[in-house]
């Protein structure tokens, strides 16, 4: 299997080979067929703490959740400078909380706390001092539509992962290769989309597990391997990622179905990979302050709906570069120093991207043009705040408020605005301390220049579209869950959704939709 080059002379971008990569694939592959089925234990602070009506002996072998040994891209990085930015004015007291607190998710992470086979703990334990760390998870949602739409059904979808982390120090016993570790995902994905096949929603997804490849029995998803420098100043990845479990993302965001790994608007475009594409690239990342964090990165943009399995690195075409760039701002507020997260972000691809007003009527022809093709602009605001402590001190022991507003160039985009506003609240219910309520709306406006090339066809009396039935304009989402860690290992939630103007016109009613979504980790 040939490696490409991340970058082409096509753009104003160019690397040297990346014969590294090449040594970690075949590395990785070499393990891979001796660990089959396996996963990274990397711990996540989505995680939902054992119930309490569940016997507390059950978890007496498990550490304190902020306690855990996390794979380094989950640790925090060390700040370049010991001081605040704007906290300083905030609050005067000590942070040493953010010390041992958890970190709120720089890669999206599974909410199932513990593992269904606790009888494999001997040989985790016995693999991890080998320099191997494995988890399997299972994802599955069925979601129907119960009134409205097009059509009453249900369809049904499902993640089966094995993500892989590598200690490449440990499994070589070569010194210069300590602190290097090597990540890795491989997935299956299968199921319907509901809002497709029974309420009329084709640019929304209704639910998060969605297969934009089609049926593929594995497919390669992130591989990149992972150093830190400068006594973990400085934190470099490179290889295959997904940019939205990178940027524009979050635990609490991903425990929302259409808004996991990141809004709709960021993750629709072709130059932010998402599950299960990844793009070739990577990612800088530092901690000027202890209360701030910047991460950049380059990355190679392919269509999405190429490469069916994600093997085909030699062979994948790509259209241009994305640059994104994103600083978070995390402050610890008041005396119970409740953490918050507010991200402000910018990317450009300079991929050519054709005018979203698309097939202009000969009727209108001489006094209406296309644009150019042209490059493609995102720009994102988001928040998270924690407004109380229901238990602990980590930064999932409580409850948050969100909200987060993208836009993307408009006459180029499908989407060009999006907002949202939020909730996710911990242990509302008396007696059930660690079960997870999240509430959010969230707005979703086309490019107008889809809507203008629809009603001029409209006029000519011409096909709008596959699909369209009027001319398109927004259309919005509410969506409520509630999730029960049943047990370890296990997390089910059901999950409620009501669309508004299916389709992004008026033509076809609200729907209502019911449905449930279930995690489980080995």
């Amino acid at each position: 299997m040939s490696i490409p080059k991340i970058f082409s002379c096509n753009s104003s971008y160019s690397l040297k080979k990346l014969s590294i990569i090449q040594i970690f694939t075949a590395l990785f592959f070499v393990c891979f067929s001796y660990h089959a089925q396996a996963q990274s234990t990397k711990e996540n602070s989505g995680a939902f703490p054992p119930s309490r009506s569940i016997s507390a002996s059950r978890f007496a072998s498990v550490p304190p959740l902020k306690k855990r040994k996390r794979p380094i891209a989950e640790e925090r990085l060390e700040a370049l400078f010991d001081t605040e930015s704007i906290s300083s004015l905030l609050n005067h007291n000590d942070d040493a909380l953010r010390r041992g607190d958890v970190s709120a998710g720089y890669y999206v992470a599974e909410q199932a706390f513990g593992n269904l086979a606790p009888s494999l703990k001997p040989l985790r334990e016995r693999l991890a001092n080998h320099g191997f760390s494995f988890e399997l998870t299972y994802k599955g949602e069925a979601m129907g539509n119960v009134g409205g739409g097009l059509s009453k059904g249900v369809d049904y979808t499902h993640e089966i992962r094995v993500a892989m982390l590598f200690d490449l120090g440990k499994l070589t016993q070569w010194e210069p290769l300590n602190g290097w570790f090597l990540h890795g995902i491989v997935m299956n994905r299968e199921g319907r989309q509901v809002g497709w096949d029974h309420v009329g929603e084709r640019n929304v997804l209704l639910t998060e597990i969605w297969s934009i490849h089609g049926p593929a029995a594995a497919r390669l998803a992130d591989l990149y391997i992972e150093k830190s420098f400068l006594n973990n100043r400085i934190n470099i990845n490179l290889g295959r990622i997904a940019l939205t479990h990178t940027y524009s993302t979050s635990v609490l965001l991903c425990t929302f179905m259409t808004m996991c790994s990141a809004p709709m608007a960021i993750r629709e475009p072709a130059g932010w990979s998402v599950y299960p594409k990844t793009s070739w690239g990577g990612t800088f990342r530092i901690r000027p302050t202890r209360d701030l964090i910047l991460r950049t990165g380059v990355y190679r943009i392919g269509p999405k709906a190429v490469d069916n399995t994600g093997w085909a690195w030699g062979s994948e075409p790509y259209t241009g570069i994305q640059t994104p760039i994103e600083l978070t701002w995390e402050p610890f507020l008041g005396e119970r120093k409740l953490p918050g997260h507010y991200k402000i972000g910018y990317a450009h691809d300079t991929s050519p991207y054709a005018d979203m007003i698309g097939v202009i009527p000969s009727a209108f022809s001489d006094s209406i043009h296309k644009h150019k093709d042209k490059p493609r602009d995102s720009f994102y605001i988001e928040t998270d705040q924690m407004v109380y402590r229901s238990h602990g001190q980590h930064q999932m022991a409580g409850g948050y408020v969100l909200a987060g507003f993208v836009h993307n160039t408009p006459n180029n985009s499908t989407f060009s605005n999006e907002f949202y506003v939020g909730a996710s609240l911990l242990g509302i219910i008396p007696g059930r301390p660690f079960d997870r309520f999240g509430v959010m709306y969230s707005y979703y406006q086309l490019s107008p220049r889809t809507t203008y090339g629809q009603r001029l066809r409209q006029l000519a009396g011409m096909s709008m579209g596959a699909y369209v039935n009027a001319p398109q304009t927004h259309s919005a989402i509410l969506e409520a869950y509630y999730g029960i860690p049943v047990l370890p290992g296990l997390v089910i939630t059901p999950e409620f959704e009501y669309m508004m103007r299916p389709g992004e016109t008026s033509v076809i009613p609200n729907a209502i939709l019911a449905g449930l979504k279930v995690i489980s980790a080995l």
